[in-house]
């Protein structure tokens, strides 16, 4: 990279880090603490590219943007922002920033926008025509600040105003019907009508035209598309195909993972010129299980809500601790329900962990999730185990050589495990677990765990 970055940042870690980073990489830095600063060498006309956070002992870096777009219309701005909702991407996108990355972010990722800005030299990777959200509620229900979500919040607010289809994935109950919404709300359609249809309302030749003339040009949302029938889905061709004088924006949703739509595709049951009109663009929704950290604010925020009018309630750490352990096969929805039920039933003013047992002990599901990328999850499940066996012996001590037993429960499951994903191939056990294969060979002759060679079946 070649340029003049301006970092503006009150957090003195992240101003030099990005020193030491932009300067590695051949940029030259002007790094400060205030807005006003920041301003003032825009103003003088240096930098060649910005990056702002948006909370600042004087000011606020979003607001400054409109000022920053009339002195230097050409000078690419990237936001970087604590305050991690859809809405400051929103907002971000609307203030004409050349890009959003929410705190903490990935320096190499970072990096590589700062490397387009300088090579865009002020043409924005965000949507233009924005729309004005100052009349849209800033309570959104859509809530989380896990890594997940906000790579999902850029993804929403970069693409409200494209006419292309929007294909939305995801498990139920994980909230594809919201970001349909969403999308809807903050678009330039946002005063026509917002549709949704699922097979029912196409099962007769006239079906589609009465879609249309209800839809007038709005958002048309086509729930469940990997589960029409064929007859269903050529008239959704045939609709798209000809929509008449007032085009709606297409958004569909699918039950499932990201590829669940591909593989129906694969498997014959959706066909393929269905499939290419609505998977333009694709956005997958995580699963609650997939963003433990966001749980505590989930299930704080459900309450707020449920305490409305009542007596206010807050949840014990402890009973925290059991949501984040949870599986969660309903995801969003299932949690909303609980906390309501919990509420319901609370009068102490406090929702402990016996009451979140007890409600959870007719849940599906109900098991420990352990977490790559999740959290403490893991950790949180083996120091609940120890603390049990601790609890066990009293006043006394357990036996001598706690760690290497504590170790050995642990590593022959895992061990095992790899093996029966692998068919027992040691070679691709060790690479899985990061292992050099003679150590794990000695690992299978002293902690005797029985190899089994078959075909994996995938």
């Amino acid at each position: 990279m070649d340029g003049t970055i301006l970092v503006a940042d009150d957090d003195r870690t992240i101003r030099t880090v990005l020193t030491q980073a932009l300067t590695r990489a051949g940029c030259r830095v002007h790094a400060t603490s205030s807005l006003t600063t920041l301003m003032r060498w825009v103003g003088e006309g240096k930098g060649d590219a910005v990056i702002s956070d948006v909370v600042m002992p004087d000011g606020n870096g979003l607001e400054m943007l409109p000022k920053i777009k009339q002195l230097r219309p050409d000078l690419p701005v990237i936001i970087i922002s604590a305050q991690n909702s859809i809405m400051t991407a929103i907002q971000a996108n609307e203030a004409e920033a050349f890009d959003y990355l929410p705190k903490p972010f990935d320096l190499p990722e970072l990096m590589q926008r700062t490397a387009r800005a300088l090579e865009a030299g002020g043409a924005s990777g965000l949507n233009r025509d924005m729309v004005t959200i100052k009349d849209q509620p800033e309570d959104l229900p859509l809530v989380g600040r896990s890594p997940v979500m906000q790579n999902l919040y850029r993804q929403v607010a970069s693409l409200l105003n494209l006419d292309a289809p929007v294909l939305i994935s995801g498990e139920s109950g994980s909230g594809k019907t919201l970001i349909a919404r969403i999308i809807h709300d903050f678009s330039d359609r946002r005063t026509l009508p917002f549709v949704t249809v699922s097979a029912g309302d196409l099962t007769d030749i006239e079906g589609p035209a009465r879609v249309l003339a209800r839809v007038r040009g709005g958002t048309l949302v086509i729930e469940s598309m990997g589960d029409l029938g064929d007859e269903i889905q050529a008239r959704l061709v045939r609709m798209m195909d000809n929509p008449g004088d007032h085009v709606p924006r297409f958004l569909s949703t699918s039950q499932g993972g990201p590829g669940h739509l591909g593989a129906a595709l694969q498997s014959g049951r959706i066909r393929a010129d269905l499939f290419y009109r609505v998977n333009s663009t694709t956005i997958h929704l995580p699963t609650l299980r997939e963003r433990v950290d966001d749980i505590p604010l989930l299930a704080a925020h459900f309450l707020s809500r449920a305490d409305a009018e009542n007596v206010p309630t807050r949840f014990d750490p402890k009973a925290i601790e059991l949501f984040r352990a949870y599986s969660w096969p309903g995801n969003v929805r299932q949690l909303e329900n609980l906390v309501r039920r919990l509420d319901m039933a609370g009068q102490s003013g406090q929702i402990g962990a016996t009451q979140v047992q007890d409600v959870l002990r007719d849940q599906p599901q109900i098991e420990v999730v352990p977490g790559f990328g999740g959290g403490d999850r893991l950790g949180a499940s083996v120091e609940r185990h120890l603390r049990r066996y601790f609890d066990l012996h009293g006043d006394m001590l357990p036996p001598p050589g706690l760690y290497p037993r504590i170790l050995r429960e642990i590593e022959v499951p895992l061990i095992e495990l790899a093996l029966e994903a692998t068919g027992g191939n040691q070679a691709k056990c060790a690479d899985l677990l990061g292992l050099n294969r003679n150590t794990l060979r000695k690992k299978i002759t002293t902690l005797q765990i029985k190899v089994t060679r078959r075909r994996k079946l995938m």
